[in-house]
């Protein structure tokens, strides 16, 4: 934890080190913060903005790609890759007429119903739901 004092010293901002303590955040995590995640633990906007910009920098400078990484993950791009894919559309029939006579929340309930099955049936032979 001292690591992540020493830098928030650097940063000028050394009052915050308590809070990033008491929360467990260390360097592993840093690079998932969000401006939510220091907006809990009470950071001004303007130390939020400072911070975060200062894990990007952290980021980029760790990241120094070399020339062979470069080269595999353009060789990566230039090959085609065939995937499987199944589009399926699903409607419930007849959910225009309930709309007329049912309740929007009772409606809701018969629709969540329907989505929560199709789901199950589509999970349980290995595909998943995107919308």
């Amino acid at each position: 934890m001292q690591q992540i004092a020493d830098w928030l010293k650097k940063l000028g901002m050394s009052e915050h080190a308590k809070r990033f303590v008491e929360n467990d955040i260390d360097m592993a995590v840093l690079s998932d913060l969000t401006d939510e995640h220091l907006k809990d633990l009470g950071i001004s906007l303007g130390h939020r903005l400072k911070v975060l910009r200062a894990i990007r920098d952290l980021g980029n400078a760790s990241v120094a790609p070399s020339a062979a990484s470069v080269e595999s993950e353009a060789a990566r791009r230039d090959e085609a890759e065939r995937r499987q894919l199944t589009v399926m559309f699903c409607d419930l029939v007849g959910s225009t007429a309930l709309s007329a006579r049912l309740d929007p929340e009772d409606l809701r309930g018969i629709i969540t119903t329907y989505h929560r099955c199709c789901t199950e049936i589509i999970e349980r032979n290995g595909g998943f739901v995107a919308q």
